[in-house]
């Protein structure tokens, strides 16, 4: 054991949170890794670092030892290899002292804000887990997107099942009072019965999905521990076990257990069905259906069966008829490598979706409706799984037009057309849009987007919506919300709308999704006009006053009013107003007072185009609250 096994001397006070870390052989992230720990915007005397060198040969001990001496945050423990990170994490969970613990795996790293953010919330929430957004980095993706930050969610209606990995934040009081431990001596799944039995356990579940927290990074060198090889009838007995003991045992039969045995089906029991099962001699192959065959019997109900995709649909079917050569042709047909040897079935990969007369779609998977060796077509079936996947990659205002551009398709589908979709209160109006090899580029004229007509006030979801046929004819149509991708600032312009009128266009993104919308009033009231109006008050030795504004009011018409006024609750009073245009849509507003009206006056722009009729308030120099006006005895020189 080394010297900086023991925390530091004066090291005392209890941390917000312990950062668990097991190292093997990743000396070459560990500055990343750490580096991210000490970087953290939570005070660094709130952070307890745990590193457990697990035997590394790589120079990583010797790292961590010489950070410990500049970091006294940092304690190190060195012990051997124990073929896991199990063991490592245990080591860290005995000597944590933080109220909360997040366990980082050493070749990834946190985003700055992660720990302050992610204690924030458990603190707020009384959490005893919370989730923080994952994501991919260096060619590897996060197992689940967490798109919605909830302070409490539920373990059967939420994603958090689907991922069921170590590096997220738990309360270290709820760890112990269950004893929740690592399982040692395991490369693969040594986190699997720790993530199920707290997820069976926590009261509260938080997910923080509004900042990136972690990234989970692939390794150059392709030896993260998911990848490595291992012995899988081994290790679908090891799943087994973990389902019988811990889902099985805690689960009654039905449809909540059935949402979690989907999430198993896809990652330990069908995982291995792909590169790793092709590897293998036929005598191997056979070894690993023999193994998972009793996990389908057990678990595979019809309600699981239809939640799969067909990849994994056909898997099952075939592992539960005992089916073989067929399970090899499938998982051939969507496994990338090279031809095998000659008594190996010929390589084959899935062609274009079928289409059925009635618009159903079926996955080219081989055995599709062949009468020598037929399987279900309900193994196929993918209608309900046809996503559109589409991108809003640019949106702008172009003389009073709105232009967007984006990508989108139906993959394995050929888009036939794809238009602009506006919804309203059960409207729709379809604008088409040119389309080149999956990219688009679609024009909104406020004039003409209602059919030929404007569309009325209201607010109006914007879609992307692509139609496809099949080789057989019939078509495929579906259709997403387009969402701007990083953030969007779109600021109200007047637009004109033909024989309509002129009305205000705001872009807006809904909450909590974020999908565009355009909010289209007749009156200017809803999303106002003038965000930038700025005023102030000049004097003249002459006595006179210079009222001077200026604005940025987009797609202003050059027949459009602009007038100062002057308001408080029961009057208002116009004022004789100059107006100059600058490029930009940029207006310079002026008024020369010789008095005013007694009283203390606020101050408005008013904007009349057509009948559109605006009020916009008018702030002071600063932005810091509106231009006030103060005026003694009136004068007949202000109207």
């Amino acid at each position: 054991m080394a010297a900086t096994d023991n925390p530091p001397p004066g090291h005392t006070s209890r941390p917000s949170v312990s950062v668990i870390v097991p190292v093997h052989n990743t000396r070459r992230y560990l500055d990343r890794s750490l580096g991210s720990v000490f970087a953290q915007t939570l005070r660094q005397d709130r952070i307890e670092v745990i590193a457990v060198d697990d035997g590394s040969t790589d120079g990583s001990g010797a790292w961590l030892t010489d950070a410990a001496r500049t970091h006294p945050n940092l304690t190190v423990v060195h012990r051997p290899a124990s073929g896991g990170a199990g063991r490592p994490r245990n080591i860290g969970l005995a000597r944590a002292r933080g109220d909360y613990v997040f366990f980082l795996d050493s070749d990834d790293r946190l985003g700055p804000e992660a720990l302050a953010r992610l204690t924030r919330m458990a603190e707020t929430c009384h959490s005893d887990i919370v989730y923080g957004r994952t994501v991919g980095a260096d060619g590897r993706t996060a197992p689940v997107d967490l798109r919605t930050t909830s302070p409490r969610v539920s373990l059967f209606d939420s994603p958090v099942y689907w991922t069921l990995a170590a590096y997220k934040l738990f309360r270290r009081s709820f760890l112990d009072r269950h004893r929740l431990r690592f399982v040692e001596g395991r490369l693969l799944a040594e986190d699997l019965p720790f993530g199920i039995t707290a997820l069976l356990r926590a009261r509260t579940v938080s997910v923080l999905a509004d900042y990136d927290c972690y990234y989970l990074h692939g390794r150059d060198d392709d030896s993260n521990a998911s990848r490595q090889d291992t012995d899988w009838p081994d290790y679908l007995a090891y799943i087994a076990t973990v389902l019988a003991d811990l889902v099985a045992a805690e689960v009654p039969p039905g449809p909540d257990r059935d949402k979690l045995m989907v999430r198993h089906f896809h990652g330990e029991i069908l995982m291995p069905f792909a590169a790793p099962y092709l590897a293998r001699t036929p005598a191997g192959r056979r070894a690993m259906a023999n193994a998972a065959r009793p996990l389908v019997a057990r678990y595979l109900t019809d309600r699981v069966l239809a939640a799969l995709p067909p990849r994994l649909r056909l898997r099952a079917h075939c592992l539960r008829a005992g089916l073989d050569d067929q399970l090899t042709a499938i998982v051939r047909a969507d496994t990338q490598r090279r031809p095998g040897p000659p008594h190996e079935l010929p390589e084959t990969r899935p062609g274009p979706p079928h289409v059925d007369p009635d618009g159903r779609v079926y996955a080219a998977y081989p055995y599709f409706r062949d009468r020598a060796r037929p399987l279900p077509d309900a193994c196929y079936d993918l209608t309900g799984r046809v996503v559109l996947r589409q991108r809003l990659t640019d949106c702008y205002w172009n003389n009073g037009t709105l232009h967007l551009h984006g990508t989108a398709e139906l993959p394995g589908l050929t888009a036939h057309f794809i238009d602009l979709v506006l919804r309203h209160r059960g409207a729709e109006h379809r604008l088409p849009a040119r389309h080149v090899n999956g990219r688009w580029h679609a024009v909104l004229d406020p004039a003409t987007a209602a059919d030929g007509a404007a569309p009325t006030d209201g607010v109006w979801g914007l879609k992307i919506a692509v139609t496809a046929y099949g080789a057989t004819g019939p078509a495929v149509r579906r259709a997403a919300w387009l969402c701007p991708e990083g953030p969007a600032g779109f600021a109200p312009r007047l637009v004109d709308r033909g024989p309509a009128g002129p009305a205000v266009a705001a872009l807006f993104l809904s909450r909590p999704h974020g999908h565009l919308h355009l909010d289209l009033d007749g009156r200017g009231v809803r999303r106002p006009l003038g965000a930038d109006l700025r005023g102030e008050l000049t004097s003249h030795p002459t006595g006179r006053t210079t009222l001077t504004t200026r604005v940025t009011l987009p797609g202003c018409p050059l027949g459009a009013e602009l007038q100062l006024i002057l308001f408080d609750a029961k009057h208002a009073v116009a004022l004789r107003t100059t107006a100059e245009r600058a490029p930009g849509d940029r207006f310079t507003v002026r008024a020369r007072l010789r008095g005013a009206p007694e009283g203390t006056w606020r101050v408005a722009l008013r904007l009349t185009a057509g009948a559109l009729r605006c009020r916009l308030p008018v702030r002071s120099a600063d932005g810091q609250g509106p231009l006030i006006l103060r005026a003694g005895v009136s004068t007949p020189a202000v109207r």
